[in-house]
């Protein structure tokens, strides 16, 4: 059987520095913050062109603490899309904003930023476009519509660690930018792990603030009202082993996204080209997309579905005013997840190809 991830296999493939890194924590003696976590914050910043990163525990604290430094809260709304994990919602209702849901772009399946434009209202404070699959949304669109309207751009990069759009990375685009490093992302951790990226020091601070009960300084005062959502430091240490060989796998990935492209053909809706994507999911659209599954599965080829049914009819996000979003319901019903991961996807591109092709002429009779 040929998965659709399998993050431990990546593992593997590094331990060596991994290994090395975590004897560093062990024998350093320090579980929580230190020299490992600054180095790695100081590292990724650097990597995605920005001054500031502040790890935190996980993807959806990430969007909770940019969102509560920017004083988005009750009463605000906050325009994203339905066609995304979960966290991105949740976060807002965390706050206590309103989600508004608008349509995707039917080729790159991000932001649409007409819709975007049409969602605005006099209660809209922020946008959260996503950067969906390791695709860029149209951030130079996007940055010019907050600017011309105010409101807090925060970019959801969570599945797009390197991505390019216009020669600028993921994550340098927003006010702020936030990341996960969840095992399964293209930088991911042995556990869970998250940060918030920016440019904005004063903005940088608040949300260092919010990941340590309110603490600004060594006197522990809680100047605010704040939880606890921290990077351990074993977890920096892995991801800051890692990071050095994130352009080489992203290069790999490519190199996998381009071989499908290739040898799929038209069998099925393929995913649009973009030299800038860093392919954290392949994902290919059919009609016909439970039988296709069923298809591949049978031929020892492993497949996930990201994401169905769509945010906006899920019982925790209906609001009063949510219109239909026709793209967004139309892709939740046909993409289908194939395996990219180097490690997986590398030995196995032409069983892969020709298991698609073969279901997709069975599911065309």
């Amino acid at each position: 059987m040929v998965p659709q991830a399998a993050p431990m296999r990546r593992i593997a493939r590094y331990r060596p520095a991994i290994d090395a890194a975590i004897a560093r924590v062990l024998d350093g003696g320090t579980a929580i913050g230190g020299v490992e976590v600054a180095a790695f914050e100081a590292a990724f910043a650097a990597f995605c062109g920005v001054g500031h990163a502040i790890g935190c525990g996980n993807g959806t604290d990430a969007l909770v603490l940019a969102l509560r430094a920017a004083g988005i809260g009750p009463g605000d709304e906050v325009i994203t899309v339905a066609l995304t994990a979960h966290g991105t919602a949740q976060a807002i209702r965390l706050v206590g904003a309103m989600p508004v849901f608008v349509e995707v772009d039917a080729a790159t399946r991000t932001m649409d930023p007409a819709a975007a434009a049409a969602a605005i209202t006099p209660r809209t404070t922020a946008l959260i476009p996503v950067h969906l699959y390791g695709q860029m949304a149209d951030m130079p669109a996007l940055a010019t519509l907050a600017a011309q309207h105010g409101l807090f751009l925060l970019e959801d990069c969570a599945q797009a660690h390197g991505a390019e759009i216009a020669g600028r990375r993921a994550g340098s685009w927003g006010h702020a930018a936030v990341f996960s490093f969840y095992p399964t992302k293209n930088l991911g951790a042995v556990g869970d792990g998250g940060a918030v990226i920016t440019q904005d020091a004063a903005l940088a601070e608040r949300i260092r603030a919010l990941t340590s009960y309110g603490w600004t300084d060594a006197r522990r005062i809680s100047d605010v009202v704040a939880g606890n959502s921290r990077l351990d430091t074993m977890q920096a240490a892995i991801l800051a082993a890692l990071l050095p060989h994130l352009d080489e796998a992203i290069a790999e990935r490519r190199a996998v996204a381009a071989a499908l492209h290739a040898g799929i053909g038209e069998a099925v809706i393929l995913p649009r080209w973009d030299d800038g994507a860093v392919w954290h999911q392949f994902v290919i659209a059919h009609p016909a997309r439970d039988r296709l599954a069923a298809c591949l599965a049978r031929d020892g080829i492993g497949t996930a579905v990201h994401y169905t049914p769509p945010l906006h009819v899920q019982p925790a996000f209906l609001s009063d005013g949510q219109p239909p979003l026709p793209i967004t319901e139309r892709l939740a019903a046909e993409v289908l997840s194939l395996p990219i991961q180097p490690e997986i996807a590398g030995p196995a591109i032409q069983a892969i190809i020709d298991a698609v092709r073969r279901g997709a002429a069975e599911c065309a009779r």
